[in-house]
């Protein structure tokens, strides 16, 4: 889960916990609350085991507000569900997909939502390499 003020990417992995891949986004509204109810639905529908949720640290890998809130979220998404939920370093996911799609020519204006579905598939890819004891 790649979460953001306006958008919250969402990715999956598959069974063998090998390889992520885009699921959709979610989009906050601004004075809404998070879209709980709408996530908790798409963890039972996939029968998800177990959650990401990126941890937007400072540049210098420090928390700032972004990451406390982060934590709390996560928290929240436990209770709520009943699955374990891991944090992992989200810094520069989302720039690394703007890269990688321009280098491959492509445009990223009016593509908010795949970018950021894009942005949580490399977190969670990231997470399952580093598990595995993989490249990072």
């Amino acid at each position: 889960m790649d979460w953001g003020e306006r958008r919250i990417g969402l990715a999956l992995s598959d069974e063998s916990q090998t390889l992520a891949q885009p699921l959709t986004t979610l989009t906050r509204r601004p004075g809404k609350r998070f879209p709980m109810q709408r996530l908790l639905a798409l963890l039972a529908e996939h029968a998800v085991r177990g959650v990401v949720v990126g941890l937007p640290l400072e540049a210098d890998g420090s928390e700032g507000p972004p990451a406390g809130a982060a934590r709390a979220l996560a928290a929240d998404i436990a209770a709520r569900s009943g699955l374990g939920v891991d944090l992992a370093d989200e810094r520069m996911t989302t720039a690394r997909v703007l890269q990688t799609v321009r280098e491959m020519g492509g445009g990223t204006r009016g593509r908010k939502h795949e970018i950021d579905a894009l942005a949580a598939t490399l977190l969670l890819q990231q997470y399952l390499d580093t598990k595995r004891g993989g490249a990072t």
